[in-house]
């Protein structure tokens, strides 16, 4: 069904360029294909952001190609779980922590917003500083300067632009992850141990096996992802004209669901590839050199340096800084959306400053606490790869209140979620359960 809606996308009549009408036609095409993409292919490429690039490369420094596996095994998981939240938004118009509010206690409520927030600040102040650092790199000058202009830049692009560019200008803006693509296409990894540790899982029940595993999870299958889409499949369904919440309107059920369920496949789908050469980028040039301690996203950038070439450190740092303008705001967002629902304020990227200033006002504090955090004395590496592993605890309680959001006739009214993603996303829920606590228990 994703792959008919899709091929329904890409299938429409194009003008012919006057000058060139056999190259312009397919240019269009693929044009117009991405520009109908909805918010999946965002969140996909946010999943990616310099917090995860840190966390991949760390494994596969460490675990070289034997942790590739990991995502084949996540990309269902991930899958069924982003359609579930992308659904509860669809069909009750309302965002996740807005159906919260509505429908379970204050206690779990605000016991789950604080959880994702904690984790958004956290992750907020590991990718913004490890942008600041990636352009020191390239160029030189204070990371921590840099760091607050990257702050204000997504500040003032969430607040200020308009939300159809803005949208836009992050889907396009993860063209820029294919980067990572060419990263192994320029460093030429071997396919053979490639493939082994793709399709050949290999586990080890050391403290430290375990740790990484939930790191893997926890920055692939991370709660603002949940939160972030949700709620732009509200906006969007806001903005079409004619479309309501399906629990209103189950008529339109086919044509809501169908481009939704096609566009989160397909962003997941991106994200997990990504993530896959990252990691498998680091495993063919640090780890095969005997270097297993990397500790954040620009150090594995000049490891690679010296072991790969100036092409590939160039591509790994701009993908640094490409995916954290892309990451930074979703992460923000997701906050405000989270917390102004909690609250019962009035929330969306698409009303101007003066119809939201406190979900505009929670953009600014939380991204303004993650520049923060890089002036405080904390260790960078473990903010990055910390925030993965919090990420991974915090996803549990909340992939449980969304599993039982999808029962809930009050919030879904007469609409059942299918079966497919009602067993993926116990099956996430489950796997993450089962890896944060073999972490736990192995401290």
């Amino acid at each position: 069904m994703a792959k008919k809606a899709i091929a329904n996308w890409a299938d429409q009549p194009i003008p012919a360029s006057s000058a060139s009408p056999q190259l312009s036609k397919p240019r269009s095409k693929l044009f117009r294909f991405f520009e109908k993409l909805g918010p999946g292919i965002v969140t996909g490429a946010a999943d990616d952001d310099p917090s995860g690039i840190a966390t991949y490369s760390q494994v596969g420094a460490q675990f070289g190609f034997a942790m590739l596996w990991t995502m084949l095994l996540t990309y269902p998981l991930m899958t069924g779980i982003q359609e579930i939240s992308a659904w509860i938004g669809r069909v009750s118009g309302i965002g996740l922590a807005g159906n919260i509010r509505r429908h379970y206690s204050h206690s779990v409520l605000y016991s789950l917003v604080a959880l994702l927030v904690i984790a958004n600040v956290i992750n907020l102040g590991a990718d913004i500083g490890a942008m600041g650092s990636a352009v020191n790199i390239l160029i030189g000058g204070p990371a921590q300067l840099y760091a607050v202009g990257f702050g204000l830049i997504s500040v003032a692009a969430a607040t200020f632009v308009p939300y159809r560019q803005y949208a836009r200008l992050l889907k396009w803006s993860t063209l820029v992850m294919l980067v990572y693509v060419a990263t192994a296409i320029a460093i030429h990894a071997p396919l053979k141990p490639i493939l082994a540790g793709a399709f050949i899982p290999s586990i080890h029940l050391s403290n430290g096996y375990l740790t990484a595993l939930t790191a893997v999870f926890g920055t692939t299958i991370s709660p603002y992802l949940f939160f972030w889409q949700a709620s732009q499949e509200v906006e969007e369904q806001k903005a079409a004209p004619g479309e309501k919440p399906l629990k209103r309107a189950p008529d339109q059920a086919a044509a809501q669901l169908e481009p939704m369920r096609a566009d989160t496949y397909l962003g997941m789908a991106f994200s997990n590839l990504i993530a896959f050469f990252i990691m498998l980028d680091a495993a063919a040039v640090l780890h095969l050199h005997g270097i297993t301690d990397i500790q954040t996203s620009s150090q594995a950038a000049q490891a690679l340096r010296p072991l790969a070439g100036e092409l590939a450190f160039l591509l790994f740092s701009v993908g640094i800084i490409g995916t954290g303008l892309i990451a930074v705001p979703v992460l923000a967002g997701s906050s405000a959306y989270a917390l102004a629902e909690a609250l019962n304020w009035p929330i969306g990227l698409e009303r101007k400053l003066h119809q939201a200033k406190g979900f505009y006002g929670i953009i600014c504090v939380a991204t303004l606490l993650g520049v923060v955090l890089n002036f405080a004395s904390t260790n960078p590496i473990k903010a990055l790869f910390w925030s993965a592993v919090i990420n991974g605890v915090a996803a549990v309680p909340i992939m449980i209140v969304m599993m039982l959001m999808t029962t809930n006739k009050k919030i879904v009214g007469s609409l059942r979620l299918p079966t497919m993603p009602k067993v993926l996303g116990w099956a996430a829920t489950a796997a993450m359960f089962a890896v944060a606590a073999s972490m736990i228990a192995t401290f």
